[in-house]
């Protein structure tokens, strides 16, 4: 369950109170397995069931996690009255399909949460949005890095000011992805699989950016046809504020008979302080916290060094849903909205689109 924040920094997610609607997953594949059902458990949640492609696969899941019930079909699934909500936990070209479906069946339910990438293509995801809002059902994406917790208690020294105005933002990245088969084929791999996180998470910190520079190439590693691998990119704002990613899924020779130095380190200065931190998740499935140290100006050159016992994986994952849980039971509208969560999409594609013109990409402010 939710342990106390003693450093008063905001990060851990503002959970629902009474956590009762009834949520149907649609997947049981790993993350759902060993990130969304573990984190749902931990937090209260109340799974009703689940369905998958694979029903064998679906009835392994649920008697691992205890949830009582497995649907042939996602039509099944939406035939239950104790489904309120969805989960759809499918690789990014399927999830449109999906989530139109639901939006199709007589039965209504109240919210989704949809996986990022919301869709491969902007107008694809905007489609979704759309339906959504016609539908009256609530759309929250899992944008789950948001949530990991020097991510969020970052966002809140920034709000409150701490740290002062922003200056530059940086993450470098040095890790080894796992692949999954349906990522082979498709029109991104880094851009919109592992590179999505981190956009995301600068849009979190510092807002929308106003131009992109990028470069990219494919990994040596990754065996199928690819584009884009290794991601550079450059964020500029209209504040002058600067945010800059390496997300390196290379890694140099080390699963070739080199050392590894595998890690995600993320660096926030400002006019009055700086933070620093790193993420935890390349050491999964070993459950790593992720952490921050930061100073200001105020603290006699000094640190303040918090740390928690809870890791971006499984605990992020309570977060995403609690959102949806959260403006479901109070009304309002979810902390990761679909559409917001275009943006972010729209910053994917301008990362693609000058990775491969060699191009400085303007945003359009009025997305």
């Amino acid at each position: 369950m939710h342990t106390p924040d003693p450093w008063n920094l905001g990060y851990l997610p503002d959970f629902p109170i009474r956590p009762r609607l009834g949520i149907g997953v649609v997947g049981a594949g790993f993350i759902v397995c060993d990130c969304h059902l573990v984190a749902y458990a931990d937090a209260g949640y109340r799974v009703v069931g689940l369905t998958s492609r694979t029903r064998a696969l679906a009835h392994s899941v649920a008697e691992l996690r205890g949830i009582a019930k497995v649907y042939d079909t996602v039509e099944q699934m939406l035939d239950d009255p104790d489904v309120d909500v969805v989960d759809v936990a499918v690789p990014p070209a399927a999830q449109p399909d999906v989530i139109h479906a639901i939006l199709a069946h007589p039965r209504k339910v109240r919210g989704i949460l949809a996986q990022k990438p919301l869709a491969m293509t902007y107008s694809a995801a905007r489609s979704i949005v759309e339906a959504c809002e016609a539908a009256g059902v609530v759309l929250q994406v899992n944008q789950n890095m948001r949530y990991d917790h020097s991510v969020r208690a970052l966002k809140t020294l920034i709000n409150r000011g701490v740290l002062g105005d922003p200056v530059l933002a940086t993450i470098e990245m040095r890790a080894i992805p796992h692949w999954m088969s349906w990522a082979e084929g498709g029109r991104s791999l880094a851009t919109y699989i592992m590179s999505i996180h981190h956009l995301d998470t600068f849009r979190y910190w510092l807002g929308d950016p106003a131009r992109v520079l990028a470069s990219t190439r494919p990994d040596p590693r990754t065996p199928f046809p690819h584009e884009d691998g290794i991601n550079l990119y450059i964020l500029e704002y209209a504040n002058n504020a600067r945010a800059a990613a390496w997300d390196d899924v290379w890694n140099g020779p080390a699963r070739e008979g080199a050392a590894s130095d595998l890690g995600i380190r993320w660096r926030f200065e400002g006019t009055h302080g700086m933070a620093h931190g790193t993420i935890g998740w390349p050491a999964w499935p070993q459950r790593k916290p992720s952490t921050i140290d930061y100073t200001t100006c105020d603290d006699s050159g000094s640190w303040h060094r918090p740390r928690w016992a809870e890791a971006w994986f499984p605990d992020a994952f309570a977060g995403t849903m609690g959102g949806l849980l959260k403006a479901l039971e109070t009304n309002t509208p979810p902390d990761v909205p679909g559409r917001d969560n275009l943006k972010t999409i729209a910053l994917c594609e301008a990362v693609l689109v000058g990775a491969r013109e060699h191009r400085v990409v303007t945003l359009d402010a009025s997305l």
